[in-house]
């Protein structure tokens, strides 16, 4: 039967958030205060005229990204939309190589040819930022399928946008991950703006957006993103479904973005006003949510933690400075990674034969 709500808890009591140690929760600080530093410079230099194309900021959203992922183990995998910065530095990758990326140049995680929307590192499970809105989430669910086929008992996490919740690709995605009993997760990051329209405006619902998983007797979960600590509480039971029942789930993450769509998007205080965009900023910033609770626990000094912000921002300057410094892709670059199969020169690569045997 699929659920609706969680009752409410004390998510610092919840079993999940009582393993973490003192170290654990400054990681969990530092990673949020390192995706808003990135984001912040990313910004300026963007506005400075080093950067071209489009630029998808993550701020205010960032306990979202750290919480859920907080989670993960070695055979879990992430795929998102192209909203991906956040997701990326959780991860584990460098700033420099996300810096460089946003730059153009060669020795950016993607060689400088994907730019903000593509950021990916098969290496640590990280599937990619994708442009085309909830064209992640077939792929997310055939990474669920893969771990099935193979028995491997891990979880995908697929992230996608409020307004990607009307494509017909996701909803195609939600029958198959319930018919196969696919261990994904679907984390619909709500920041309460399609682009430029609200979601009352954009889109048909009842109670939340995640309710439309019960047409599919999927379970699905609403709950708010700006503490970490109910973030991996209720995401954590999504984790064990995956993990222990291979059944799917839909998280439902009420957020709020403090920039625009993108940094092109001129019409940000038109369609919300200047008042409500300033008291996300003053009343429900995860960092300051965050901090709070590290102050009333002891686990941190003001000044430990100002000095962490200190060091955020050094990183990222220093990352700015290693994509300026670093070269752009050479032209004839063009025509690599372009195709797995004929960059690795496999047999399939050189007769244009694929899967079939005689």
């Amino acid at each position: 039967m699929a659920t609706a709500l969680a009752p409410v808890t004390l998510h610092a009591d919840a079993p999940v958030n009582r393993k973490l140690t003192e170290e654990d929760k400054l990681a969990l600080h530092r990673q949020m205060v390192r995706i808003r530093a990135f984001e912040q410079l990313s910004l300026q230099h963007y506005q400075g005229g080093k950067m071209a194309g489009f630029l998808h900021l993550y701020i205010g959203q960032e306990s979202v990204a750290v919480g859920t992922i907080s989670l993960l183990g070695e055979n879990d995998h992430i795929i998102t939309a192209y909203r991906d910065h956040g997701h990326a530095l959780a991860v584990g990758m460098s700033m420099n190589e996300c810096m460089a990326e946003l730059f153009g140049k060669a020795t950016g995680c993607s060689k400088g040819k994907g730019g903000s929307m593509h950021y990916f590192a098969p290496d640590k499970n990280y599937w990619g930022g994708h442009g085309i809105v909830a064209g992640q989430t077939p792929l997310g669910l055939g990474l669920a399928y893969g771990l099935k086929y193979k028995g491997i008992r891990g979880a995908a996490l697929c992230y996608l946008g409020d307004g990607a919740v009307n494509q017909g690709a996701f909803h195609e995605s939600l029958n198959l991950a319930a018919l196969f009993d696919l261990p994904v997760i679907f984390v619909i990051e709500n920041n309460g703006y399609s682009m430029g329209t609200s979601q009352h405006r954009s889109s048909a619902f009842k109670s939340c957006l995640a309710e439309r998983a019960s047409g599919y007797d999927i379970d699905w979960e609403l709950f708010s993103g700006e503490d970490i600590y109910e973030v991996r509480a209720r995401t954590q039971i999504a984790v064990e479904r995956a993990h222990n029942e291979s059944r799917p789930s839909v998280l439902e993450i009420a957020t709020y973005r403090w920039e625009g769509h993108s940094v092109a998007d001129a019409n940000k205080l038109k369609y919300r006003t200047k008042e409500e965009v300033e008291r996300h900023q003053q009343q429900h910033d995860p960092i300051q949510i965050w901090k709070r609770h590290l102050l009333a626990e002891r686990v941190a000094t003001e000044d430990e933690l100002k000095q962490m912000d200190r060091e955020a921002f050094k990183e990222a300057e220093e990352a700015a400075e290693f994509a300026k410094s670093s070269p752009f892709p050479e032209p004839e670059s063009i025509f690599e990674d372009v195709y797995w199969e004929v960059d690795n020169r496999t047999e399939s690569g050189r007769t244009g034969r694929h899967f079939f045997n005689d």
